[in-house]
């Protein structure tokens, strides 16, 4: 059974369990999706779904958007977000998705895009030591110190850790725990944190590491 949805996040809550033991808890809007495209081995050479979430009014998307969605002879909503899982389910286009395709104490990968920080320090960004303290150091405190050799080579490497942009990297959050599904509200509850901030989309897979 294909067990893959899109989904945003709403942000985090606790329960408790028959033991009165806290369980801090990330609550996720999931679903329903359908399935706008199936990929082949022979027509593309991998074999994928891609499902579609969040309806909206059709002047919302171009016509191209709005074609792609009609390829199909089942008749869809206007979607928003497209997503492409790989999987090996024979899925058939216009089919929907609900949280019930997850069950209770499963795990699962939430794959997110991380919170933007925009330009930040070596300190921040890479948790480096700084300069001393004390001993007459008096702008050197959280400066990321030499990075680079002497004369050979001379310069600093590409890639080398330092100050740059941070966030809005994509996240996966792997093997939680599925506590709560509530195909009511189309809402599942996963044990911890996931990447993003609240209303940040996300997709949940199957874990691969279960």
């Amino acid at each position: 059974m294909f067990k893959g949805l899109i989904g945003k996040k709403i942000g985090m809550t606790q329960i408790f369990d028959e033991q009165g033991v806290a369980i801090p808890v990330t609550l996720i809007e999931a679903g329903p999706c359908y399935v706008t495209q199936v990929r082949t081995s022979a027509n593309d050479g991998y074999q994928a779904v891609q499902l579609g979430f969040g309806e909206v009014k059709p002047k919302r998307l171009t016509g191209g958007q709005l074609g792609h969605l009609k390829r199909s002879s089942q008749t869809m909503p206007p979607l928003r977000f497209l997503r492409e899982f790989r999987t090996k389910e024979e899925l058939a286009e216009g089919e929907r998705l609900t949280v019930d395709v997850f069950t209770l104490g499963e795990r699962v990968d939430v794959v997110g895009t991380s919170k933007g920080k925009g330009f930040a320090g070596a300190v921040k960004r890479y948790h480096f030591k700084g300069g001393p303290k004390t001993h007459g150091q008096s702008d050197r405190q959280r400066a990321p110190g030499s990075r680079g050799s002497g004369t050979t080579p001379g310069r600093v490497f590409k890639g080398s850790r330092g100050p740059g942009h941070m966030g809005s990297d994509r996240v996966t959050a792997q093997n939680l725990k599925v506590v709560l599904v509530d195909p009511e509200r189309n809402l599942i509850g996963v044990r911890g944190a996931i990447p993003g901030a609240r209303g940040g989309l996300v997709m949940i897979k199957e874990a691969r590491k279960g």
